[in-house]
């Protein structure tokens, strides 16, 4: 295979992100084909008995094993950290995945990590289970208190571990403040980026160590695979990464790589105009329901600093209904939007955390979060905005709104 100016980082660097999310990090064999190859293959062969020696013993690149590295994985790679602004990225098969080996691979036992509260659920088991039964010791706080993160820190504090907007909440972390007082203190910051992508935020223009991310959400984007990434300076993902995930094998495969890349073309595309379609859903909303959580809406009680952080707000929001009955009677309307725990997809869904995403955790732990049994999310996506308010319109009726 041949490489093009897609992995000249001399070149590419200086790109817009809308070129670098088509043409970063791509790879052409000899064949010259336009869209990237899929190389689905557990190994690779040698011309000679020395090459293998001298690619084991890191003296010659090239591949050697598809848990180690394969062209169409490392293709995305380097196509997300170029959007991130990161020195490297590993890919994962999911973004628990991504999450777990980020901080599996950053913690040790008698290490204590700092949370934020509101998570999806998922995120708050690794946290709260996971990693207590490795000896490491968790504090979870409220983010939006940015002093709870100075106040939390101890001798043995390693890792700042918090998403931003956070699920299904849209909790938004002051990410320069955070940043800076881990820094202060040596700790590593961990960022989920999930709901915002490069496109909206970039976690590292604000100071962030490490950002993780579900692929499966908005880089997929058509709900198609499962996918993750984890991305940070080439000294960390070389080092502190990449030992963790060759010897444990949490990998994503060639194919899902490759559907991902082309996610990745149309990414700035559906990004903006979800978000543009989700302010103008949630402002019909909002005047009907209890409580509306939308860091697009200036109801929202960091409004001013998500505008600060993000080019956009995205296509997540959440709002709350009295109770789960009339959650329920909402989604049972629903003609248009699917009822799917899913988010990123160009498809409109709705789901209802308590007893979906968040099921998991007992009723105190989701009101101590802000999830109470009325809250729906919803992701936006790009249908006719005008088809999507007809379908909520009806649906709120329905349920008495």
């Amino acid at each position: 295979m041949k490489k093009d100016t897609g992995t000249d980082r001399s070149i590419t660097q200086n790109w817009r992100p809308a070129t670098q999310a088509l043409r970063g990090g791509t790879w052409r064999s000899d064949h010259g084909e336009t869209s990237e190859a899929i190389f689905l293959t557990s190994g690779y062969t040698y011309d000679d008995a020395a090459t293998p020696a001298a690619r084991f013993a890191g003296e010659e690149p090239g591949m050697t094993y598809s848990r180690l590295q394969n062209p169409t994985v490392a293709m995305l790679e380097e196509r997300i950290a170029l959007m991130e602004g990161a020195e490297a990225c590993r890919a994962q098969a999911s973004g628990m995945a991504a999450m777990t080996a980020a901080l599996l691979a950053s913690l040790s036992a008698g290490d204590h990590c700092v949370a934020a509260r509101a998570a999806f659920g998922s995120c708050r088991w690794l946290v709260d289970q996971l990693l207590p039964r490795f000896g490491i010791e968790t504090t979870v706080i409220d983010s939006a208190d940015n002093d709870a993160w100075q106040a939390a820190i101890r001798d043995n504090t390693k890792v700042f571990f918090f998403e931003t907007p956070a699920n299904p909440t849209l909790d938004v972390v002051d990410l320069e403040h955070v940043c800076g007082v881990a820094k202060a203190h040596g700790v590593t910051t961990i960022v989920d980026n999930a709901f915002a992508t490069s496109v909206l935020q970039k976690p590292m223009e604000f100071g962030a160590d490490v950002v993780a991310y579900s692929a499966t959400k908005l880089m997929d984007g058509q709900g198609r695979v499962l996918a993750g990434a984890v991305c940070g300076t080439k000294e960390w993902i070389d080092e502190v990464l990449l030992p963790f995930q060759r010897n444990t094998g949490p990998n994503l495969s060639p194919f899902n790589a490759w559907v991902v890349l082309k996610g990745l073309e149309t990414l700035e595309l559906r990004a903006m105009k979800q978000s543009e379609n989700a302010v103008a859903l949630g402002r019909m909303i909002e005047p009907r329901v209890k409580r509306m959580l939308h860091p697009g809406l200036a109801s929202h009680p960091r409004h001013d600093l998500a505008m600060k952080q993000m080019r956009a707000t995205g296509p997540i929001f959440s709002f709350e209904v009295e109770g789960r009955e009339q959650a329920h009677a909402i989604l049972d309307a629903l003609q248009l939007v699917d009822i799917s725990n899913n988010i990123g997809d160009a498809r409109s869904l709705m789901c209802h955390p308590a007893s979906t995403t968040h099921a998991a955790m007992n009723e105190d732990e989701r009101q101590a979060m802000g999830i109470p049994q009325g809250l729906l999310r919803v992701n936006v996506g790009l249908e006719d905005i005008e088809d999507l308010k007809e379908d909520l319109d009806r649906a709120l009726s329905a349920a008495g709104l």
